[in-house]
């Protein structure tokens, strides 16, 4: 049955009513909901604000390097040390490094762009410090549902979001409700705000239905892979951050490595590829587990043992692909927007600001007695905010590197560090883009074949003992949230022409073709193994994968990421 079927049998939903419903219990969602209670109490005003988290508590489902530039959350809390933020480790030291297979050259100190200066910064467990702001938030009075999705929005008679929807509880396989079926309910407010982070399920919706993307390039986006690992004393260098290009990638491929000591002995590390690679035989996973094995990486780890795996979309299009962010009755916020700035590889620093800037045109339009209409008051203080100038900077970032990596970094190079020496902030001039990421795979037949070493369990592994430890798990008897507009195309598509993809950039194991009895290919979605990281909604190249919500609390439940 169609959830429209099962409201029009079962229903109506019952129904709440607040002044803001925020989708997402991220940075930027509970920055929203944070800012507008201690607005009301500077006030001395009453404002009701509800957060809605698809994963079992704020912060299960985060994921990041992390460095933390901390101007924002101070912002947010100029006492956040007294009140105990969990951002212990100071930066202590910077590497940028280009690697060959063999080896590597440092980049010298000051020939370092500025995007790549992290004095001053954090390294963090985003995951500990959202589950602190969630803390705040509550402490505040902001109510959270965590284990609920918003599945729909809910729209007004003039076309105006109104609030969403939670998803139904209970259903089986078949979509048919089973003796534990509970209808979603309504959440409904003055304004929504959408934080849910890089591809939202219902901010991807959004700036479809009210074309917000009319006047941005396209978004560009690239996969995260992420491991952390706990070290012996020696190796542990608290505070260091190093940054890696080069190898393992080819010279068209865009991708580069992280590895940040934490406190405690921990490192956590990580590699990223740009969603608009061409070669198809490409396994971001792979790739990840193979510069591992580069000394350079190997003698940070080697030796200790790997506590926790997880992989994330992450936006990278930058100033030029951030959309219109406001619509009647809401606005998108943090990387649903797509404000990280993939220059400094930074995204959540961004998330509070945006978020606390929505929260402060949301108040000023409830205090007025406004509902359901445009935030102007929100993209109108980004525009003269310091996110705003930073993003300038970078604006060419990832456009620069879509005609290849040696002219990415030289161009970087250029406008992060020589022009900023002349006093030229922002450059003087804009590269734009037109296409999407999916649309640059190439036919598996004109690509070489990559054969990828065989893990060996020490230091390299496969990807299900890796969605083992991220700790994902998903009701099995409920519908895949993995959908197919069309479900002969993984096959007569997708397995012909670019030799199956989506069995390589899936970081978890979900694709797979598999043989019938009459030797006839097919695709099995191993749907309980996802760990909502949105690559196969990107990067799939006919666009025929479509990810939705799953039952709230599914999905990875991630520690110390």
């Amino acid at each position: 049955m169609s959830s429209e079927d099962l409201v029009a049998q079962y229903g109506p939903r019952e129904s709440m009513e607040y002044d803001v419903v925020v989708v997402g219990a991220g940075p930027a969602g509970l920055a929203t909901a944070i800012r507008l209670k201690q607005l009301a109490s500077e006030k001395g005003q009453e404002i009701s604000v509800v957060v809605l988290e698809k994963g079992s508590e704020p912060g299960a489902h985060i994921l990041s390097g992390a460095v933390m530039d901390p101007i924002a959350i101070t912002e947010l809390f100029p006492n956040w040390k007294e009140l105990g933020a969990p951002l212990n480790q100071p930066v202590s030291g910077d590497e940028v490094l280009f690697l060959n297979e063999t080896g590597a050259t440092q980049t010298p100190h000051w020939l370092i762009p500025e995007c790549f200066h992290n004095h001053g910064n954090y390294v963090i467990s985003l995951g500990a410090v959202t589950k602190w702001l969630g803390e705040q938030a509550e402490a505040l009075g902001v109510e959270i549902f965590p284990g609920f999705t918003a599945a729909e929005i809910v729209y007004g008679d003039k076309g105006e979001v109104r609030g969403v929807a939670t998803g139904n509880m209970g259903v089986g396989k078949d979509g048919e409700p089973t003796g534990e079926f509970q209808l979603g309910m309504e959440l409904l407010g003055k304004y929504t705000v959408f934080a849910e982070g890089a591809r939202g399920h219902l901010g991807k919706q959004l700036i479809n239905n009210f074309k917000l993307d009319a006047n941005s390039d396209p978004q560009s986006y690239a996969i995260g892979i992420k491991e952390l690992w706990e070290v012996s004393p020696e190796q542990a260098k608290p505070g260091l951050v190093v940054h890696t290009a080069g190898w393992p990638m080819d010279g068209e491929t865009y991708g580069g490595g992280f590895l940040y000591h934490l406190e405690g002995n921990k490192v956590t590390l990580g590699y990223v590829v740009g969603l608009d690679y061409k070669n198809p035989w490409l396994s971001p996973f792979e790739e990840m587990q193979r510069w591992k094995t580069h000394p350079s990486i190997r003698k940070h780890i080697e030796g200790g043992k790997r506590i926790g795996y997880g992989a994330r979309a992450i936006t990278a299009g930058g100033a030029l692909s951030i959309p219109k962010t406001v619509f009647p009755g809401g606005a998108l916020v943090g990387c649903d927007a797509g404000y990280l700035n993939a220059a400094r590889i930074k995204g959540s620093h961004a998330a509070i600001k945006t978020g606390m800037l929505a929260a402060e045109a949301a108040f000023e339009a409830v205090s007025a007695g406004r509902q359901h209409d445009e935030l102007a008051a929100y993209p109108a203080a980004f525009e003269q905010s310091w996110l705003h100038a930073e993003l300038q900077r970078s604006k060419n970032f990832k456009q620069w590197f879509k005609k290849g990596n040696t002219v990415g970094a030289l161009m970087t190079g250029i406008e992060q560090w020589f022009l900023p020496k002349l006093g030229v902030k922002v450059p003087p001039w804009t590269i734009h883009r037109t296409l999407p990421d999916h649309v640059y795979l190439k036919p598996a037949a004109e690509c070489a074949k990559i054969d990828y070493p065989k893990p060996d369990g020490k230091l390299t592994f496969d990807r299900l003992s890796s969605v083992f430890i991220s700790n994902t798990n998903h009701a099995e008897d409920q519908p895949a949230h993995l959908t197919l507009k069309n479900a002969e195309v993984p096959v007569q598509v997708n397995l012909a022409k670019f030799a199956g993809p989506e069995s390589r950039y899936c970081p978890a194991g979900v694709y797979e073709f598999v043989k019938n009895e009459d030797n006839s290919d097919r695709l099995q979605i191993n749907a309980q193994n996802c760990v909502h990281c949105k690559t196969c909604d990107i990067k799939d190249p006919t666009q025929n994968i479509v990810w939705i919500t799953p039952e709230g609390g599914g999905g990875p439940n991630y520690a110390g990421m």
